[in-house]
């Protein structure tokens, strides 16, 4: 800690977002609490992410060592079509990474006292500079700062700003991840080193690989990871997302919750308009699972004492590798901002005016050019070079997740 005097903020969410929010508070001398409302770890969670240069300096301003090396680097950049002829080729290196790889150094990075699982935020009130926060379980908090860092669906969200929803983009990702060993060979060989993609009318898919369940990044334990982006009504979606306990979701399938009768016709579809190597990827996955793809931005982010960050606040569609770098970038910025250091004799509130004007603008260029991205992906099929995205902070082909 860098500071004698510790301001106290409570952070309401316990995924990536939270902890991103936690760790750098914390770097800048704040003292914070993580409320989470699931009881249960939360690491089995989410798939492949691009490792984001703002991801990177969150973590090192927040002192959060990750494993080294933190992810597995690709360098071509491949397209195939139907017959798994490589159409089109680039050189563009990068690396990729596991959520779960980055939610585990995250969470370590902070003490076991200040994460509070199984508490599910209801309510809070502003009392002057202070915020009184309330929870389900009959527990209150009183803090200086309140951050909703709940995601997509955030209560805190939908408390302060009841008419903003999220909004069903017309489409879904389904996803899945392959031990490095189970992959037949002919798909193995066409993948390794390299990131993937094969587009079709109205539908995408694209695959790398990541690091193991355990943070593995030694050949013949990593993962392989990926993405078959499909369009759905919103009547077949609210089926889909009925699990094989026959509990109707709102939010997205975990693995392990589909129907069987959907991961059959999953393969079915894959064997109908997927090439050989994404093909053996869906029919060497045990347990697919899917996220509809929504569209979400918040007018506001700074309520006084409360403010949203990450998927609470914008919500950037996965074509652009960006939910976890914003989420990271406004928590790395949030401290920047409340670091009792600097400031030049601003109060938090001053600091938390300026820190929303930036951010704002950022998540508004993050969803538009999420927007732009899919629109063209699942309606055209364009040369891959007539694609772009800004997943490595260039102009270049394609979309990336």
């Amino acid at each position: 800690m860098k500071h004698q005097s510790y301001p106290r903020a409570v952070v309401i969410g316990g995924s990536l977002g939270g902890l991103l929010a936690a760790t750098s508070l914390r770097a800048a001398g704040w003292q914070v609490d993580v409320f989470e409302s699931s009881p249960n770890q939360l690491d089995t969670r989410g798939g492949g992410i691009v490792l984001q240069p703002d991801v990177l300096h969150a973590a090192r301003y927040a002192g959060v060592a990750l494993p080294n090396p933190a992810g597995v680097r690709s360098g071509e950049r491949i397209y195939l079509d139907r017959n798994d002829n490589i159409v089109e080729r680039l050189y563009i290196p990068q690396t990729q990474t596991a959520w779960s790889l980055l939610y585990r150094a995250m969470k370590d990075a902070l003490p076991a006292q200040s994460l509070h699982a199984g508490e599910t935020f209801t309510d809070f009130e502003q009392d002057g500079d202070e915020v009184i926060v309330r929870f389900d379980s009959g527990r209150t908090e009183r803090a200086n700062l309140l951050i909703g860092a709940d995601g997509i669906r955030s209560t805190l969200r939908q408390r302060l700003l009841p008419d903003v929803t999220p909004a069903y983009a017309g489409y879904v990702a389904w996803r899945g991840l392959v031990p490095e060993p189970d992959l037949p060979a002919h798909a193995a060989d066409m993948l390794r080193d390299r990131f993937a993609f094969q587009h079709g009318a109205g539908h995408s898919a694209l695959a790398y690989l990541i690091p193991g369940e355990r943070d593995e990044t030694r050949v013949g334990e990593r993962r392989w990871n990926w993405v078959w982006y499909r369009r759905y009504s919103e009547d077949v979606l609210k089926q889909l997302l009925v699990d094989r306990y026959g509990i109707a979701r709102t939010r997205s399938l975990p693995p392990g919750a589909m129907k069987q009768t959907d991961i059959e016709q999953l393969r079915r579809d894959a064997q109908a308009e997927l090439g050989p190597t994404f093909r053996a990827l869906v029919e060497s996955t045990d347990d697919p699972f899917m996220q509809p793809i929504v569209d979400l931005r918040a007018p506001q982010m700074v309520f006084g004492r409360a403010v949203l960050i990450g998927d609470a606040a914008a919500v950037p569609r996965p074509h652009t590798a960006g939910s976890t770098a914003k989420a990271a970038a406004n928590a790395h910025s949030l401290a920047l901002a409340l670091d009792l250091a600097n400031g030049e004799g601003m109060s938090i509130d001053e600091r938390l005016a300026r820190w929303e004007t930036e951010q704002l603008q950022r998540g508004k260029q993050m969803t538009d050019l999420g927007i732009s991205l899919g629109k063209r992906l699942m309606t055209v099929v364009a040369p891959p070079s007539q694609r772009f995205s800004a997943a490595s902070g260039n102009s270049m082909p394609t979309s990336i997740r």
